[in-house]
């Protein structure tokens, strides 16, 4: 036997020594999770949407809601998006439930309602790339597909001592392939559950657990003494930071007690979605870009903001402030309590004494049905230099796309699906009102 037919033997003995061990530990020490119950692609598919950055703790009380509400393909397919949304409401990274409706009506049309078992079917579905379909074809079909997600790669780097960057692709297909050679026949099913377990629960990034695992033994990192050092990842470019100034804009007369929000754009951002309203904060004169904005500045700045977005409110103080982050971005919202003033008539052409009108900022008010008490109506369409009306100013978004306005108390909440800040702004804001004598 030659040097290399014998050292193939060798790694071919230590990857059946892997899958072996690894399935005998896994069903001693399986977590009993909601969605290992049954064999529900649906409800396979929609944990494993969740649980894409976002822990299993976290996951499980929506899982169960998520289900309840939605117990079939076609119930997720005609729903409102809106009730999705507020059932998704504090997960985060929306565009994962406006995908996974969007696939559901695909199931729908094009396969009976029935999650497909073809591996070219699952992967047409909207927001399911290769991890989600080989965990779905592979969990629910016990097919022999790998399904390679973040925990795997760490354990896969450490055991066979892979230094190749995860952040690369070539490298997460190299780990495809690996994964799919260990798949014991007729075992994909818990094998592939048992490898995302071990990263999970032993194989952990920082300070990994190497005396219980049950494949400690022919570690190649841990041999090495190099398994915290893997795996080699390329660092993300940092999101960046912005500052933004939001309006927490408190009702008067038949208003009191509630708070007005508005609805972003039908694209783009965090869409349809509902928030307070905010607009990004001029950097501070000769101050580090992140420095906050003196506060009369910044009263100056959200004055005329709010005017500008045709909104008769005055900033009064600052109340707190709050971050959202996202993949490319970092919001620092600096929150001031505003005060609902009367609406002003329209100031008058300079000529002729004729108002102006602005007839996107209209038809966006009337598109969206604001009328009566939830109105807001605006100071001026266009101010007298000419300036347009611009209810959105992040950047993205188009005013014709956007403008819905609604007075809330705590009970409306319920009616409208918040990014997470918002939803933990407005909660504290009424409880804090709640706690004031009236």
């Amino acid at each position: 036997m030659t040097q290399q037919e014998q050292d193939e033997q060798e790694q071919q003995q230590v990857k059946l020594f892997f899958s072996r061990n690894l399935l005998e530990w896994y069903q001693g020490q399986k977590r009993d999770l909601p969605w290992r119950r049954h064999r529900n692609p649906y409800y396979i598919w929609i944990s494993e949407i969740m649980l894409q950055q976002t822990r299993v703790d976290t996951v499980i009380p929506y899982f169960n809601r998520f289900i309840e509400r939605f117990p079939t393909v076609e119930a997720l397919a005609d729903a409102p998006e809106e009730d999705v949304l507020k059932c998704w409401e504090g997960l985060g990274y929306y565009s994962r439930a406006r995908n996974l409706q969007h696939a559901a009506k695909q199931v729908k049309e094009l396969h009976g309602g029935q999650v497909p078992n073809d591996r070219d079917a699952v992967f047409s579905l909207k927001g399911v790339g290769p991890y989600t379909a080989g965990a779905i074809l592979s969990i629910a079909f016990n097919r022999p597909e790998p399904a390679v997600d973040g925990n795997v790669m760490r354990v896969l780097s450490r055991y066979f001592l892979l230094e190749d960057d995860i952040a690369k692709g070539p490298t997460r297909v190299k780990m495809e392939y690996l994964a799919a050679e260990l798949i014991p026949e007729g075992e994909a099913m818990h094998f592939n559950q048992a490898l995302m377990e071990l990263g999970a629960l032993v194989c952990t990034p920082k300070s990994p657990r190497c005396l219980p695992c049950p494949v400690m033994e022919h570690c190649a990192a841990r041999l090495a003494g190099c398994e915290t050092s893997l795996p080699v990842k390329t660092k993300a470019k940092p999101p960046r930071p912005e500052e933004r100034l939001a309006a927490l804009i408190e009702g008067r007369g038949a208003h009191a007690g509630r708070v007005l929000i508005r609805q972003r754009p039908a694209s783009g951002l965090l869409a349809r979605m509902w928030e307070l309203p905010h607009w990004p904060a001029p950097p501070a004169e000769g101050a580090a870009p992140s420095a906050r904005l003196p506060e009369a500045a910044a009263l100056d700045r959200l004055r005329r903001s709010l005017r500008t977005a045709g909104l008769s409110a005055r900033p009064e103080e600052h109340w707190m402030a709050a971050e959202h982050t996202f993949s490319h971005i970092v919001w620092t919202l600096q929150v001031y309590r505003c005060r609902e003033e009367a609406v002003l008539p329209q100031p008058l052409a300079a000529e002729g004494r004729v108002p102006y009108q602005h007839a996107g900022a209209a038809n966006t008010a009337v598109q969206a049905g604001i009328q009566g008490e939830d109105s807001l109506y605006p100071e001026s369409g266009v101010f007298l230099d000419g300036t347009p009306v611009e209810l959105f100013a992040d950047g993205n978004e188009s005013p014709e796309d956007s403008g819905a306005i609604r007075w809330i108390n705590r009970e409306d909440m319920a009616n409208y699906a918040f990014p997470n800040v918002f939803l933990k702004l407005l909660n504290l804001y009424f409880a804090e009102l709640e706690g004031k004598p009236q």
